[in-house]
């Protein structure tokens, strides 16, 4: 039985290879799933006995990206607090602004590619969320209820990890309107543009002006703060 593992395994590993190999040349749209079972020197049915659709191919790719992503893996290393709320909608906001700043990078397709797939069938953006969700809700909400426990949080009727929802649907709505050559809603362009998008977003989670106030500008990068995480072990 551990041989058949084995084997199954490493058939998936040679899927992906080959289909990160494919994403590379072709993009998500010229990329088909015999293209990627060609590439990996094996049939069609075979891939499909893996990956059912191309979605989720190309989720399990970018999952595996988040996964191995240094960043990620810091956020995820630091202890729930509101220190750490503070550091998890900042790095949200960063992340969607920059790949707004260079709409031809992968970011930046990544965002259309989830707008197409919300128009259609909805297949990636499922798959995608899901993955979101396992990798960064349980981080949100231990941190969301130190805060709450802090007393920098007032808690908000419903399920907490809708809020977390809520603040993506705002990042990336805003990287949307960003996204065209010429924007679609040009926002003035003030130095404190992405600390605004923070602020509102912090006050609909609950945060007390008191609270950002003195989180928000005083929280290390998410770099600095794993190292005094690490140094204090």
């Amino acid at each position: 039985m551990s041989t058949i593992r084995l084997t199954s395994d490493l058939r998936r590993e040679q899927i992906l290879e080959a289909a990160k190999r494919c994403f590379a040349l072709y993009g998500f749209a010229g990329t088909t799933t015999r293209s990627v079972a060609q590439a990996a020197g094996i049939s069609e049915g075979l891939l499909f006995k893996h990956f059912p659709t191309k979605a989720a191919l190309y989720t399990e790719i970018l999952a595996e990206a988040c996964e191995a992503d240094p960043e990620l893996i810091r956020l995820r290393e630091l202890k729930p607090s509101t220190a750490t709320l503070v550091i998890l909608i900042r790095e949200m906001v960063v992340h969607f602004m920059r790949a707004t700043d260079a709409p031809d990078q992968e970011d930046a397709q990544r965002v259309r590619l989830l707008i197409s797939s919300q128009l259609t069938d909805g297949e990636f953006a499922r798959l995608l969320y899901d993955k979101i969700g396992d990798l960064i809700g349980p981080i949100f909400k231990a941190s969301l209820e130190s805060a709450i426990e802090a007393g920098d949080v007032e808690r908000v009727e419903g399920e907490s990890l809708n809020l977390f929802w809520f603040a993506h649907q705002v990042v990336h709505m805003i990287a949307l309107a960003r996204l065209p050559a010429t924007p679609s809603l040009t926002y003035p362009s003030a130095p404190d543009f992405e600390r605004q998008i923070c602020q509102f977003i912090l006050r609909g989670i609950g945060m007390s002006g008191r609270a950002i106030n003195s989180y928000l500008d005083t929280v290390p990068p998410l770099s600095n703060a794993a190292v005094r995480i690490a140094e204090s072990a």
